[in-house]
This record gives structure tokens, C-alpha cells and sequence, in this order.
């Protein structure tokens, strides 16, 4: 993974102290938050989306409760490094989470994130029954402690 460029530079990366991130997903968005004190990030419970669009109170009450310094959003980049349609979509989301919230973004390319939690919950015994077993949030943590790796 490597942090890609956000269009959104107001605030530095090594000035934020905690950051929500998010796996966008059309019908689910993995959520965790972060502190770059200690570069690590835990899991939230995943957001509905429809079609992308996720209930924005949902995500405000999330981001009342954390009170981050910024967004970090997953870019789902082809292997190859190219972008695809989830990576607009993803943009998009990035675009209006700072529009409707004033904070900074950046964008962290996530190829390979959720294979990686897939892997991790099977590693630990878990079920393969991902749709019972949400792995957005383990990706979303994942993107995070990428992204802090990166910045700081």
C-alpha cells in the first residue's frame, strides 16, 4: 500500500493526532479510527451504504463521538496502480465527508486490504462466512496503520 496525494492539503499529515478511516464499499463501509501517537487503529462497527451512499447521521454520530483530525479513504487502485470506477466513487465519498464535516483528507491506496483481513480472520479460526463476519473494519484498520506507516 502507499499513501496517495490528497487534492486537500490544509493540514499536514504529521500534525494529525487522530484520523477516521474508511473502506468505502457500496453496501458496507468498514470505519476505524486511529492515533498517530501510536500508529495504531481499531475497527468500528461497518456502515450501511446504498449503492455508495452511506446515512450520513450514521457516519456525523461517528464522527461526533471520535472527533478525528482527519479522513483517511481507502483508494481500491487495480494491481497494476491503475484507477478504476470505486476509485472516483471513493474520491467522491472523500470529497464530501470534507464538505460536510471541514476536516482534511487522504486518500491511501488499499489494494490488497481486504484480502489481507480475510486472511487475518481466517489465521485466527475464524469463519469464511465474510458476510456474517464483516472484514471492513479490520480493512479500514489496515488502512489506517498503512497510511500513519507512510506519513509519520
Amino acid at each position: 500500500m502507499s499513501a496517495t496525494a490528497s487534492s486537500n492539503d490544509q493540514q499536514k499529515p504529521n500534525t494529525v493526532r487522530s484520523v477516521l478511516g474508511f473502506d468505502f464499499g457500496t453496501t458496507r463501509m468498514g470505519v476505524a479510527v486511529g492515533q498517530s501517537i501510536t500508529g495504531t487503529a481499531q475497527p468500528l462497527d461497518p456502515l450501511k451504504a446504498k449503492d455508495g451512499i452511506p446515512n450520513w447521521d450514521d457516519i456525523a454520530k461517528v464522527v461526533a463521538e471520535w472527533q478525528p483530525d482527519a479522513f483517511v479513504v481507502g483508494l481500491p487502485l487495480d494491481m497494476d496502480g491503475t484507477e478504476n470506477e470505486m476509485c472516483q466513487r471513493a474520491r467522491k465519498f472523500a470529497k464530501r465527508l470534507h464538505g460536510r464535516f471541514n476536516l482534511p483528507y487522504h486518500m491511501m491506496d488499499e489494494r490488497l486490504s481486504s484480502y489481507e483481513a480475510k486472511g487475518q480472520v481466517i489465521a485466527r479460526g475464524g469463519n469464511r462466512n465474510f458476510k456474517d463476519n464483516s472484514v471492513d473494519g479490520l480493512a479500514a484498520q489496515m488502512i489506517v496503520e498503512s497510511w500513519f506507516a507512510e506519513a509519520y
